[in-house]
């Protein structure tokens, strides 16, 4: 038998999503179930692809199965296409195995020409509803398949109603529908050069190449790319018969949720219009009514639409969004589908579910989209302000939440006007970690340069701060205090609001409201626990940041960066002066200077974790990163430093590097300058000792973790210096205290040699974001000017540094842990690069063996569920 590509909805099933796509498996799955859907057949998603592969044609044998499938049709229905007498016309709607808003829209009433529209008019007695149906599929064929505007076919329709003196489209009358066609043909002539398509055939070959077409379009492409859905998997088409909502006031159509899509209330919620085709209701042409109202216009029809409707509910155990048609009187169901829905209706939904006794614990754990979670953790934009608010531009939503205030361009701008109660959004060009203290206080960041995995994006994240980043469209003027976008010039003082889940910039004040978790969201968290294996940390460099990360289920810090504790204004002083030193002796006093702080930064650290893990990494960044690059601010710390101008400026070229990420960082500077690797030990282990003096319940276990380590000798050379020191200060205070002391595993070479690491690593932790940039061989702070033309030539489908790369950076990860393992049988493992709070990243961590992820806080809870799904997927496979 040749291969089969098209399948009537009465030879599929529900579990046919990948081949049918899920709006065809529906379909059929209704169809088995005895419901009132007018028939069709589905072009599957492998014909999508073949479609592609042969140069984007539809190959003729797949046009002849689809021809003998619409003359099955033909019997089905008793009617014929493209015969006046008894015609039948169709509707043409993609549907992918994933619901993906965006993909190409529906086209209603294919196969009317100027000879079927007569013959329908008749056969109805009721030509105004004839011509209705034909202008409106002029319009929506020109729209989706010849990509003619919309709105110009609008403009038309509202210059008729002005001549004709009304309001609504339902008060123009048969005649005046007559003459719609004739202007929208003549409209189609002048801008294709060509009549519009009479012969239905050609129009629903047409309609099928657009849908296939749409699965490549720019929408399609980024949403796929936000929600990891692969280019590989295609879309299927379904041709379905036309029932009319348009014949007159006992028809009409409608959409419905079996529960509230917002609040996840048990109640029908939908709306419906009497006397329309299924786009008015998603146009708001026309003020649809809500669904309880049916009652009163249809009753039968409406207790037939609720036992339908509950009925589906049950069989697919999940909320649904359905559409339906009256025709005459007639109840038809068009689609079902699991209804897309907020976090809070789908924590709600997944726990009455399993109380209502519907679905297991285990299966409401997977009823929430992890990614979902993080609308409850930050605040939003008031929903009806954020409708009427217009988007002057976009960037990249790296770091979710709303935030509006005034625009300031410099981090003291920022401190001041927040000192006065203003509320602020830092706007700058990228930021430093000098910056911190002004993002600190800012409600939201908004930089011009800069990816997902940028300073200001990781930063931002850290803190739970609303962040956009990389919107290269701005005209930034920092030091005029002014920037320019969409037209508009924003200076100091203006107003904005910035929307870190979804990139775009609004130039006004859009009111927000506080974030909310219900008594479902632990209840819910309790059980996503209960199935998880691998632990969750954090990445906190703060005591608020810790503490933030503990209330959200954090179970010990994986990545805790120490030079992010230098930068505050009373202890920059003293590293610049270790820098400038040119003695052990002179840099040992400067560190003696930062050593109280370090102590105190990291009791505040244990007393906040108590018995919980907390893994330390020493000084990571190149020194050249703590010292001025302006002109002003280098006279003013060469005299804090009291040293001559010329001097710092020697300095600062001494330590200018080609390329500082492969530069002298990490573990290097520890072996330059083993007198840092000496003051942080000293700090760790003084804190661990004090804290477990005034606790002896917490037993603290310091884990020190030497970072970019690419060779044996290298981290044996920092351990030495590291226990030498630990083990005279236990010594010395006389108790016993175990600590241990791992590396970050970000450089290729630590991967592959990790046998010969593990001799002396007793834990590795990923750090991936550098082990992205060093495996792929481009810097995260670059990669965004080239990646859009990678996706764009389908060379990669998502940003490497906000989606772990399974095939290269996977594949060292995986050898890295058999290596360690085979080593060292007990090494802990985990990951705490970005990846950490990436659910599909963690699915790879867990299957990869390791231990724990580590994400910044308020990643927590995603990590938590994402890390419970996948030890369920697992057991499952």
């Amino acid at each position: 038998m040749s291969y089969k590509y098209v399948y009537l909805f009465s030879e599929g099933n529900g579990s046919m999503r990948e081949l049918l796509g899920g709006k065809g498996a529906n379909l059929a799955e209704m169809t088995n179930l005895g419901m009132p859907v007018p028939q069709g057949f589905t072009v599957t998603t492998e014909a999508c692809t073949r479609y592609y592969e042969d140069g984007r044609q539809i190959a003729p044998e797949i046009q002849a199965e689809i021809l003998e499938y619409l003359g099955k049709m033909e019997e089905i229905a008793g009617k014929k296409f493209g015969d006046a007498a008894n015609p039948l016309l169709v509707s043409v709607r993609s549907g992918a195995r994933a619901s993906m808003p965006g993909m190409m829209d529906t086209i209603l009433n294919l196969g009317l020409n100027d000879t079927v529209v007569e013959g329908l008019a008749k056969l109805t007695n009721n030509p105004r509803f004839a011509y209705d149906s034909y202008r409106r599929f002029i319009q929506m064929f020109s729209d989706v398949v010849m990509e003619l505007p919309k709105s110009n076919f609008e403009k038309i329709i509202d210059e008729m109603k002005e001549a004709k003196g009304v309001k609504m489209d339902t008060e123009l009358d048969a005649d005046d529908m007559k003459a719609m066609v004739v202007r929208f043909k003549e409209y189609y002539k002048q801008e294709k050069g060509v009549d519009f398509p009479t012969d239905p055939k050609e129009q629903l070959m047409e309609a099928v190449r657009a849908v296939f077409r749409s699965w490549d379009n720019p929408r399609a492409n980024v949403y796929r790319r936000l929600n990891d859905i692969p280019y590989s998997w295609g879309t299927a088409v379904n041709v379905q018969m036309m029932v009319f909502g348009n014949t007159g006031d006992t028809s009409g159509t409608g959409v419905a949720f079996t529960r509230n899509p917002a609040t996840g209330e048990a109640k029908l919620f939908g709306e419906f219009l009497m006397n329309a085709q299924g786009e008015d209701v998603v146009a708001g042409i026309r003020t649809p009514q809500t669904i309880d109202q049916l009652k009163n216009v249809m009753p039968e029809v409406y207790e037939q639409f609720a036992t339908t409707a509950d009925r589906l509910e049950k069989h697919y155990r999940d909320m649904q969004d359905m559409e339906f048609t009256i025709e005459n009187g007639k109840l038809y169901m068009l689609q079902t589908r699991n209804g897309k829905r907020t976090a809070a209706a789908a924590l709600k939904i997944a726990v009455d579910l399993v109380d209502e006794g519907m679905i297991t614990e285990e299966e409401a754990v997977m009823r929430v989209e992890p990614k979902q979670l993080d609308s409850l953790l930050h605040p939003q934009f008031e929903a009806t302000a954020l409708k009427a608010a217009k988007v002057i531009g976009k960037g990249l939503a790296a770091s979710p939440g709303a935030a509006c205030g005034r625009v300031v361009f410099t981090a003291e701008d920022a401190k001041e006007w927040d000192a006065r109660g203003e509320k602020v959004i830092l706007a700058r060009l990228e930021t430093s970690p000098e910056d911190i203290e002004g993002m600190n206080v800012a409600q939201g960041i908004l930089t011009v340069r800069g990816g997902m995995t940028s300073h200001a994006a990781v930063v931002a994240r850290g803190m739970g701060t609303c962040c956009v980043s990389g919107c290269g469209e701005i005209a930034m003027h920092e030091e005029e205090k002014y920037f320019e976008l969409g037209g508009m010039t924003i200076r100091e003082g203006d107003y904005i609001s910035i929307d870190g889940s979804t990139g775009n910039i609004y130039g006004e004040a859009v009111p927000t409201v506080e974030a909310t978790i219900s008594g479902d969201f632990g209840r819910y968290m309790a059980w996503a626990d209960a199935a998880r294996t691998l632990k969750v940390y954090t990445n906190a460099d703060t005591p608020r940041d810790a503490a933030q990360a503990v209330k959200f289920g954090a179970q010990g810090i994986g990545l805790c960066r120490t030079e992010h504790m230098f930068f505050e204004a009373d202890r920059i002083k003293a590293i610049r002066e270790m820098i400038v030193s040119e003695t052990v002796e002179a840099r040992k006093a400067a560190l003696a200077k930062l050593l109280p702080f370090q102590q105190g930064d990291f009791e505040a650290l244990y007393e906040v974790m108590q018995d919980r893990p907390v893994t330390i990494r020493y000084l990571d960044p190149p020194l050249h990163e703590f010292l001025p690059t302006k002109e002003e601010d280098i006279a003013e710390i060469a005299g804090e430093l009291n040293i001559t101008v010329e001097k710092l400026k020697q300095v600062i070229a001494s330590l200018h590097e080609f390329n500082p990420m492969m530069g002298h960082r990490g573990c290097r500077l520890a072996v330059s300058y083993p007198e840092i690797a000496e003051m942080q030990t000293t700090a760790v282990i003084n804190a661990a000792i004090n804290v477990n003096k005034a606790h002896p319940e917490y037993k603290i276990v310091p884990e020190i973790m030497i970072p970019l380590v690419g060779e044996r000798k290298e981290l044996k050379y920092v351990k030495d210096v590291v226990t030498a020191t630990a083990d005279k200060l236990i010594a010395d205070a006389g108790i016993e205290m175990t600590y241990k002391v791992g590396t970050m595993v970000e450089i290729p070479r630590a991967a592959v040699t990790a046998d010969e690491i593990a001799k002396e690593a007793e834990f590795f932790s990923f750090g991936t974001n550098d082990l992205t940039q060093m495996t792929f061989g481009f810097s995260r702070d670059d990669a965004g000017k080239f990646l859009d033309s990678y996706y764009d030539a389908k060379i990669y489908e998502s940003d490497p540094f906000a989606k772990l790369d399974q095939d290269g950076v996977g594949k060292l990860i995986k050898l890295a842990v058999r290596l360690g393992r085979e080593t060292r049988p007990d090494i802990k493992l985990g990951i705490c690069g970005e990846h950490g709070g990436d659910p599909s990243s963690i699915e790879f961590c867990h299957n990869a063996g390791l231990n724990y992820v580590s994400c910044s806080p308020f990643r927590v809870p995603i990590a938590r569920l994402a890390a419970a799904q996948a030890a369920i997927k697992a057991k499952k496979a």
